[in-house]
Parts: structure tokens; C-alpha cells; sequence
């Protein structure tokens, strides 16, 4: 697996970790809760992937990513349009790591067929 996303992943979790903490401050308890279980989820399944037992395993712990970054960015827009909570930046990352998850797991079935 691409060290990169791990990486990657890791480094948007703290980016996003910060904004979490914003939103509790504010009192956006319910949000900032379900944001922090998409996003943590996140890098806890990619880690996971490299310890993968078969390819099967592995393309399912980076679907869960996928899906989790997907809610991720639901939960983004969310709060930046019915909250007027600006975060254009965590947007974009979560959809670049979402793009590269989209890229490995498509490079890993293709690799199986061969």
C-alpha cells in the first residue's frame, strides 16, 4: 500500500482534531461527535489495511475508509452550510484522500485480476 495515504490520512486527523475542538466549543456537541467518528475512522482502517490478512481484506478495510471519508465530507458541508462554519480546507483534503482511496482500491482489484 501507498505509505502516502496513511501518511496523509494521519496528518487530516489532526487538522481535523483542532476543528473538532472548535465546534465543542461552540456547543455543536452532536456534529462535532459524529464528525469525530467518520474522520477517526478514517486512518484507523487504512492502518488497518496494511496489516490486511488476504487482498479481499484489504480492499474491504479501504472501502470502510472510503465510505467514512464520504460521510466525512457530508458532515463538512453540513456544518459549513447550515452552521456557517467555514472549513473549504478540510473539504478539500478529505476529498483528495477520498480520491486515493477511490484509485488504490480500483489499482487492487485490477492487480487481483491479473
Amino acid at each position: 500500500m501507498n505509505q502516502h495515504i496513511a501518511e496523509r490520512s494521519f496528518e487530516f486527523a489532526v487538522k481535523i482534531s483542532k476543528y473538532q475542538l472548535r465546534l465543542k466549543e461552540k456547543k455543536y456537541y452532536e456534529i462535532a461527535s459524529q464528525l469525530f467518528r467518520s474522520w477517526t475512522s478514517i486512518g484507523a482502517n487504512i492502518t488497518e489495511a496494511q496489516s490486511g490478512t488476504s487482498k479481499n481484506d484489504f480492499i474491504n478495510k479501504m472501502n470502510i475508509s472510503l465510505k467514512e471519508a464520504r460521510e466525512t465530507i457530508f458532515w463538512l458541508k453540513l456544518l459549513e452550510q447550515g452552521f456557517e462554519e467555514s472549513n473549504k480546507e478540510l473539504q478539500k483534503e478529505c476529498e483528495e484522500i477520498t480520491k486515493i482511496l477511490v484509485t488504490i482500491i480500483k489499482n487492487t482489484k485490477a492487480n487481483m485480476k491479473k
